[in-house]
C-alpha cells in the first residue's frame, strides 16, 4: 500500500467512523428528546437504547473511547435486531432488521479497530508515548 492509499484509506475509515457515529446519535436524539421528527421514548428499555444511542453515537463520532462505545453499540444493535425484528422473518430485508445489522456490524468493526488515526483516542495514545527516536535504554540512560 503507498503513502496515498494509506492516507487515504485512514480517512475515509474516519469519515465512515464519524458519519455512522452521528446517524445513530441522531436515533439516540429522537427517543431521548424527540427531536428529528421523532417521539420522546417512554419505555424505559427505549430510553435506555436511546441513552446508549446518543452516548456511544458521540462518542464513536469523536473517536473518544471508540472501541467500549463501539462494543457497547453493537450490542446493542444485536439485541434490537433480535428482540424486534427476527420474530418477524429470517431475512433482514423481510422483518426490515437491515438497518439494525448493519449498525451492528458496523460496530463491531469500530470496536476491533479503534478510532483510526483521525480521533481523540489517537491523540491521547500519542501524547503518550515517549520522544521518538530515542529507545528505551536511550530513554533510560538519558534520565539517569
Amino acid at each position: 500500500m503507498t503513502t496515498g492509499q494509506r492516507h487515504a484509506s485512514e480517512f475515509v475509515y474516519a469519515a465512515t467512523r464519524i458519519v455512522t457515529g452521528l446517524l445513530f446519535a441522531c436515533h439516540g436524539a429522537q427517543k431521548i428528546f424527540g427531536a428529528f421528527g421523532g417521539t420522546v421514548a417512554t419505555e424505559t428499555i427505549a430510553v435506555v437504547g436511546g441513552a446508549i444511542e446518543l452516548a456511544a453515537g458521540i462518542l464513536v463520532a469523536l473517536g473518544l473511547a471508540t472501541r467500549i462505545a463501539a462494543f457497547v453499540a453493537s450490542g446493542e444493535m444485536a439485541v434490537v435486531y433480535f428482540k424486534y425484528h427476527a420474530p418477524g422473518g429470517f431475512f433482514p430485508i423481510v422483518n426490515k432488521g437491515e438497518l439494525a445489522v448493519l449498525y451492528c456490524f458496523l460496530f463491531l468493526l469500530f470496536a476491533v479497530l479503534g478510532g483510526g488515526r483521525y480521533s481523540i483516542d489517537a491523540r491521547i495514545r500519542s501524547r503518550r508515548e515517549p520522544e521518538h527516536g530515542l529507545g528505551e535504554a536511550a530513554m533510560r540512560m538519558a534520565n539517569r
